[in-house]
């Protein structure tokens, strides 16, 4: 089928690897991020401020970018844009009914700072977090304005079958916050400070980047008056359900946070367990998400349902057999990644212990929170987002019940048990609401032997991490090793998956580079 003038055909498995490599190093940069906070700060009434703070905006984000618009606007601007009907025009009246909105928004969280804090981590009344929360939140806030409008840009990339700027942008981000906080440090200034003072000018850059790229790309998205049209009636009516079903987990993330403000220096165990299990999720969950989605529109849109079939069933065989081993290390060793990554300054043995407990029930979840990822995008491509909002509403009070009902009993890592269960909930419903859909939303044959191989594998390397976890405990009490221990762990490990993989039959090079030539 051809496409109009610059528009590239998505390129489903090279376009995942592209968008997991520069997602892989923006992940990596914020582990340094991480790490330099936490060993700069430390767990305690600061850095739970900057963490309740800073995640008020990305909450946002994943309701007024992410959640909501990359489900709404990426499959109406692809249809447009496959058919020629002035995709360019519906991309500038939506970028401008979302600064719009987004302006409002922003004034409105500067004034009720107080209240929404209050809503967010109610355990903070009464101490010295709260007013510190609210004064970096009115700092911080501005940000969610540059990155939605970014994450527009980036959704008209990525429909385009251009991935690269947009999963370069999150990169920029953590290199202006890690180099704030060494400024800082060398100048003896204050830490927290440029932390949050950074972060809206961050946003800026961001925007910056994927405005050129979209322009260079053919794709003059500018803003104008908006208008209150068919298209953005249908845009809103897609977007409001779609903004819950694509961000139930920083919904779910904020529950655990208001059961973990109760408890002393949870927020920040939380949040550093959080970091770590994002990074598989980030590289793998996301990126096959990113592009999985035009490129559903796209077949769906040309009626080539078994090229979907084999979309979906691609995606979610590269994304186990790239998250599940990921699982299992969390499981299986995280006392050793925490010890490596973030035992060092104001991070101590007790923070390390804590922070190891949420990582693995954390690790229990991520297959879940990456199938998310694979089987939203099969109702999102035909518009239907009303039915992952029910789904995310389930899991949501799945999540509450568990965080809030079970914290009396068990104390504050109730909050990683309910976000865990409530993911894998989310996929039961979600796998169960595709059915209608028929073939095309059914994996295929070599999925569903792929499977149990990738888990006879995974287990196989768990086996074999947990050996040398054993083996090396006495290097890890030695601080200058302890980090060649872990990357010998990692290395050893993933070798030993990899030749299990290939006994068992996981995966295939040469199956692998015949997808790459079959893409169109």
């Amino acid at each position: 089928m051809s496409t109009p003038s610059g528009v590239k055909p998505v390129r489903l498995i090279t376009g995942i690897f592209t968008v997991g490599v520069w997602t892989m190093l923006s992940r990596i940069l914020g582990f340094v991020r991480d790490v330099m906070i936490a060993g700069l700060i430390g767990p305690g009434p600061v850095m739970d401020a900057f963490v309740a703070a800073f995640r008020l905006p990305n909450m946002f984000r994943r309701f007024f970018a992410e959640g909501a618009f990359n489900a709404a606007f990426v499959p109406m601007f692809s249809k447009r844009l496959e058919g020629g009907d002035d995709a360019e025009g519906f991309a500038r009246l939506a970028l401008s009914g979302l600064a719009l909105v987004l302006l409002f928004l922003v004034a409105l969280s500067m004034i009720f700072m107080p209240a929404l804090v209050w809503l967010t981590a109610e355990g903070f009344v009464g101490d010295a977090r709260f007013d510190l929360t609210v004064e970096f939140g009115r700092v911080v806030f501005p940000y969610i304005f540059f990155i939605s409008l970014a994450a527009l840009l980036s959704g008209v990339l990525n429909a385009t079958g251009r991935f690269v700027a947009a999963a370069a942008a999150p990169v920029l981000l953590n290199v202006m916050l890690c180099t704030a906080m060494a400024v800082a440090v060398w100048t003896n200034g204050s830490v927290p400070a440029a932390l949050v003072w950074t972060i809206p000018f961050a946003g800026v850059a961001q925007l910056a980047l994927v405005w050129v790229a979209a322009s260079r790309a053919g794709q003059s998205i500018r803003p104008m008056r908006p208008r209150w049209t068919p298209e953005m009636r249908q845009l809103v009516r897609i977007a409001v359900p779609a903004a819950l079903a694509g961000g139930v987990m920083q919904i779910n993330l904020l529950v655990g946070q208001q059961v973990a403000s109760n408890f002393e220096s949870a927020v920040s165990w939380l949040y550093a367990a959080d970091r770590l299990y994002q990074l598989p999720l980030g590289v793998v969950g996301i990126a096959v998400g990113i592009v999985l989605l035009p490129d559903l529109s796209r077949r769906l849109r040309a009626d080539d349902g078994s090229g979907a079939r084999m979309a979906l069933s691609r995606a979610g065989e590269v994304s186990l057999a790239l998250t599940i081993p990921s699982a299992v290390a969390l499981v299986v060793i995280p006392i050793p990644l925490i010890t490596v990554l973030f035992q060092r300054g104001n991070f101590n043995v007790d923070d390390t212990a804590a922070t190891a407990l949420a990582v693995a029930i954390y690790g229990l979840g991520l297959p879940a929170f990456v199938l998310q990822k694979v089987l939203q995008p099969l109702y999102f491509a035909r518009e239907d987002t009303k039915r992952p909002f029910y789904y995310a509403v389930a899991s949501m009070v799945v999540n509450a019940a568990l965080a809030i009902g079970l914290a009396p009993a068990i104390g504050w890592i109730a909050a990683a048990i309910g976000t865990t269960v409530a993911g894998w909930a989310m996929v039961w419903l979600l796998a169960r609401g595709v059915r209608p859909f028929g073939d095309v939303a059914r994996f295929d044959d070599r999925f569903r032997s792929r499977l149990w191989r990738i888990c006879a594998a995974s287990a196989v390397m768990g086996a074999a991490l947990w050996g040398l976890m054993i083996a090396l405990s006495p290097v890890f009490g030695v601080p200058g090793w302890r980090a060649l221990a872990l990357a010998v762990m990692i290395l050893l490990g993933g070798v030993v998956y990899y030749i299990a993989g290939r006994l068992f039959g996981a995966f295939n090079k040469a199956e692998l580079k015949a997808a790459l030539r079959r893409q169109r």
